[in-house]
């Protein structure tokens, strides 16, 4: 059951990618530039609010380290890259394990 609701999960976020990629580019054909929709401007699409109390809940950790190298970075990362790339590792967690030859049982 639960392999399925991860191949379930990779699955839709591999579609919301695609879909991702579709829209990058048609705005990039129609302005004649290149643009990616940053994960920053999906989060805030979504749940703006949810993105400005993240920020005073992780900043503390690390001496600062962890808001401002780390998710800095991710935010600004192209949101279809980073959903392609949860969607690949929840359908390789989800997928069935190969059956065992022999008697190797380790």
């Amino acid at each position: 059951m639960i392999r399925f609701l991860f191949r379930f999960l990779g699955l839709v976020l591999l579609a919301a990618a695609f879909i991702l990629v579709i829209y990058d580019g048609t705005k990039s054909i129609a302005a004649n530039n290149l643009y990616f929709t940053s994960v920053r401007t999906l989060w805030e699409l979504v749940n703006a609010g949810s993105l400005a109390k993240l920020q005073p809940l992780i900043r503390p950790y690390a001496g600062g380290m962890l808001w401002d190298p780390g998710m800095v970075s991710l935010l600004a990362a192209p949101a279809s890259g980073l959903l392609g790339f949860l969607g690949i590792v929840f359908i390789l967690l989800g997928r069935r394990r190969k059956p065992l030859i022999g008697y190797a049982r380790s």
